[in-house]
């Protein structure tokens, strides 16, 4: 499908020092175009995912009513992994199973529950809170400042339109390529080492 965005096409926020209002308008006139005309359409669209729906490729596939994917797909909302948030209008996932169970009728069972996403995990009793535990820890390895601002999108992709959603993206990503977080997660990304974030 789409592995997302070029992150060596990144390193030009930090040598061409744009100004974050350029780089709002870059994805305003940009990327942003896709998951507004995907959206907009009036009829039901059904993404069939192949291969790897991957940051903004996960986002265009969210703008579909339902998706359906082989055995070989794989799926990251990875934004906060190179230090920005979700530009693309991924806060807003559309609910695929929703869609289906609305347009067929159809009732789901407590394993299709996992399955499509309404639940995350499900584990044993007594290995809860080590599973929630673990979870936490591996949230609060990536960058604090991204982390609020992608909390923030999600809660706003509740309740806005994809319009304010998007504006909204546009300016939290502006801020965020000019972070020291993204500059290095951009840097141990193409360096093949492990970034260290600040606090």
């Amino acid at each position: 499908f789409s592995s997302g965005g070029n992150v060596k096409d990144m390193l030009r926020y930090q040598t061409q020092q744009l100004m974050p209002d350029v780089i709002r308008e870059e994805y305003r006139n940009g990327i942003q175009r896709l998951p507004k005309a995907l959206y907009n359409l009036d009829v039901p669209v059904i993404a069939a995912i192949n291969g790897p729906a991957i940051g903004a490729g996960l986002d265009l596939t969210c703008m579909c009513d339902i998706r359906i994917a082989s055995d070989k797909a794989t799926f990251a909302e990875s934004f906060v992994k190179v230090g920005i948030v979700p530009g693309d209008g991924g806060a807003a996932v559309g609910a695929s199973k929703a869609a289906e169970m609305a347009f067929t009728g159809e009732a789901l069972t407590a394993e299709q529950a996992l399955a499509c996403g309404l639940v995350s995990r499900v584990v044993a009793p007594d290995q809860l809170m080590p599973e929630a535990l673990a979870l936490a820890r591996k949230i609060a390895a990536n960058p604090g400042a991204v982390l609020r601002m992608t909390k923030r999108l999600l809660r706003e992709g509740e309740r806005s339109s994809l319009e304010s959603l998007l504006e909204l993206s546009a300016g939290y990503q502006a801020i965020a390529h000019m972070t020291d977080d993204h500059h290095e997660a951009v840097n141990a990304f193409i360096e093949k080492r492990p970034p260290k974030f600040s606090v």
